[in-house]
């Protein structure tokens, strides 16, 4: 069984910056896309940044220009860097790998803004 383990989360202070790694537990295969999602309290899970196999990547509008999101496919690997941070962006992220068979998804990790 694969496992997603993210890290890289906590407090901060408004225009800090983080970076969020996710690491499979054993290397994924045929991946099509590696991405991140957040979920704020009240709110659904949207998605924050994705990258396909091909390196070619999307962002949520909210995000563009401070966030960036890269991928080490020898090691299932992807990484969110996020700077010039806001409130806003307080929520629990997670990490995710779409294949043909399966998705994978990460237990979650807390990024919280301070103003």
């Amino acid at each position: 069984q694969v496992q997603l383990v993210e890290s890289g989360g906590g407090l901060v202070q408004a225009g800090g910056s983080l970076r969020l790694s996710c690491a499979a537990s054993k290397r994924i295969y045929s991946i099509n896309f590696m991405g991140w999602y957040r979920q704020a309290p009240g709110n659904q899970r949207e998605l924050v940044a994705r990258i396909t196999s091909g390196g070619s990547t999307n962002y949520a509008d909210s995000v563009k220009g401070r966030f960036t999101i890269s991928r080490d496919n020898a090691k299932s690997t992807v990484y969110l860097q996020m700077n010039s941070l806001k409130p806003e962006d307080t929520a629990v992220y997670y990490c995710y790998i779409d294949t043909p068979l399966h998705d994978y998804w990460g237990q979650g990790t807390q990024v919280t803004v301070s103003s």
